[in-house]
């Protein structure tokens, strides 16, 4: 049974299997690719999506949604004709409907898929992409960022490209998603993200028809329901003309009323109405390039995303950079291609049995926590911060504040402000620990952040007191099974945080270590060191140079030993310093 790859996208959502070798997008029933992600409720309670239900936004607004993506995870919902719709649920008919194409494509059930989320999805946003899921009867095995997709996609398929790090800018409809990837033969390791989850071309459209209405004196709040509707095709149909070399304007008609009112928009135009979008970019690439050492040596600019297409997009990037960011093969496909990808690592295909690929955490998780007795208002006690690689595992000590104490009750929080109550709460346990002094009692907090976005805590107090949870929205639900194979998961994270040593590498290291002389001591000392530190931070690539750079001294050192002593008392095979005159023959 095939597990598909689905690019669930705030304007288009497209599918992917990997089969005979390659990344193969799944046709729709319209015979393309993309199928927008609209719905809409027909007057006798059907529901429609794709093209279909994106042209009813112009006739039947009130009966039709799209670019409900941005509201995924809130308490949002809509009225379409009498009935009310949460943002999973409309995802869930679009899911239901690339389901069904899979199906048809491929000839059997597809009950399983990978599917990709902005990178800064969080948790209640990550659980409603797999409640839809659930609600649409797949199973998701994996959620990936959507960047990290496009880059697994864009090196698998440059598999001569040379070694470096990218940063991968995915600018969607409705996601601005930017992640440095560092790639060395046949790993890819995400190294930091950053991203707005409201920003998008759709802020583009909204600006261009904000601007349409003020040069013709209209009131947007004025507009019909089908006038507001029409006015942003025609803003998202002429940003998208302009986005082709050859056309330098493009006219926007809109009647309303008894006129019909009118505005040429051009390259000049467009570009200063995207000024206020792109200083909200600006922003964002900040926040991802403030990591100085993930974004020390990029060798280049990807953009991926509908939205990427713009030539004003790019003219920005390169002024704010100093240099042309590189678009990827088909950028609004490339997020699905690259899901593709990932679903078939997934399955074990042996086409992709070498590839090794990270992604880390996108934002920062720990314990509500007070200072001091005199604190009124608790702190973020960070356990994992953002940007680590997955899967991990941390662990913090937490006292008593007050005599005879009884209790330690934590709280869990995701995010990044200093104060919990800016953050998102994940849920609370609370152990008991013998009385004493305040100081004297504790609890251990462990937490286990796995792959799929699953977090586990466990607590332990000094007096013995055990308690773990898995943090789960309670709006998703997982079989017993399922929940069996994620604690499985979590426990083989627990014990396997440590990156593996080659113990026989090192063991012969270590041999060498003894016969050596001091110079070259000294270098396989630094090799040592290095190997053990990148260990220590877990990084997979660093570890993989230090281990070949380990093997070449090991190697060197071996052979130079190996050859005969007696050898050198002749001058045969002598390892001569440059400061050491070589003896003259007789």
């Amino acid at each position: 049974m095939n597990i598909i790859g689905i690019d669930l996208g705030t304007s288009n959502t497209l599918a992917c299997v990997f089969r005979n070798g390659e990344a193969v997008l799944i046709p729709n029933g319209e015979g393309g690719y993309l199928t927008k992600s609209a719905v809409s409720v027909m007057e006798d309670g059907t529901i429609i999506t794709g093209r279909a239900a994106k042209e009813r936004l112009l006739t039947h607004p009130d009966r039709t949604a799209a670019s409900y993506k941005v509201f995924m995870g809130t308490e949002w919902d809509t009225c379409l004709g009498q009935q009310y719709f949460k943002p999973e649920e409309l995802s869930a008919f679009v899911l239901r409907q690339i389901k069904q194409d899979a199906e048809k494509f491929l000839q059997e059930p597809v009950e399983e898929a990978v599917i990709s989320v902005p990178a800064y999805f969080n948790d209640n946003q990550r659980c409603a992409t797999k409640l839809a899921a659930q609600l649409a009867g797949l199973k998701v095995s994996r959620l990936i960022n959507e960047p990290s997709a496009a880059a697994v996609y864009y090196r698998w398929s440059n598999p001569d490209a040379e070694d470096g790090k990218l940063m991968i800018v995915d600018f969607g409809g409705g996601t601005l998603d930017v992640s440095i990837v560092e790639c060395f033969d046949n790993i890819i390791e995400i190294l930091c993200i950053a991203g707005d989850n409201h920003l998008g071309g759709d802020d583009i459209d909204a600006a261009i028809a904000k601007h349409f209405c003020e040069v013709n004196h209209l009131s947007q709040t004025a507009l019909t329901p089908e006038e507001k509707a029409a006015l942003m095709r025609q803003a998202e149909n002429a940003k998208t003309a302009l986005s082709e070399p050859e056309t330098d304007s493009s006219l926007i008609k809109l009647p309303a009323g008894e006129k019909e009112y009118m505005l040429n928009l051009d390259r000049e135009l467009l570009a200063k109405l995207c000024e206020p979008v792109f200083k909200r970019v600006e922003k964002v690439l900040r926040r991802a390039l403030e990591n100085k050492k993930a974004a020390r040596g990029i060798r280049r600019v990807v953009l991926v995303g509908g939205s990427s297409r713009m030539p004003v997009f790019h003219d920005f990037l390169e002024k704010l950079m100093s240099a042309r960011p590189v678009i990827a093969a088909d950028p609004d496909k490339i997020v699905a291609l690259g899901a593709g990808v990932c679903a078939g690592i997934k399955e074990r295909r042996e086409e992709l049995q070498d590839i090794v690929m990270t992604d880390v955490c996108p934002f920062s998780l720990g314990v509500a926590t007070y200072n001091s007795q005199i604190d009124r208002e608790p702190h973020m006690a960070v356990l994992i911060p953002r940007s680590s690689m997955l899967p991990v595992s941390h662990s913090s000590r937490f006292y008593t504040l007050h005599d005879g104490q009884e209790h330690l009750r934590f709280e869990f929080y995701q995010g990044e402000d200093y104060f919990v109550s800016g953050n998102l709460k994940l849920g609370e346990l609370k152990v008991r620990v013998p009385r004493g002094i305040a100081g004297s009692q504790w609890a251990e907090v462990v937490f286990t952040y796995d792959i799929n976005g699953i977090l586990h805590v466990g607590v332990e107090s000094s007096g013995g007191d055990k308690r773990e949870t898995v943090i789960l929205n309670p709006n998703l639900h997982l079989t017993d099974e399922e929940m069996k194979e994620a604690m499985e998961r979590i426990n083989s994270i627990r014990l396997t945080t440590e990156a593996h040593r080659d113990e026989q590498l090192f063991a012969q290291a270590l041999s060498l270590y003894e016969r050596l002389g001091d110079e070259r001591r000294a270098a396989l000392s630094r090799g040592l060191e290095l190997y053990c530190g990148a260990q220590d931070a877990q990084d997979i690539i660093a570890v993989r140079r230090a281990e070949e750079y380990l093997k070449e001294l090991v190697e060197r050192f071996r052979e130079e030993l190996s050859q005969d002593p007696f050898a050198q008392l002749y001058g045969l095979g002598m390892d001569w310093d440059e400061d050491t005159e070589e003896p003259e023959d007789e």
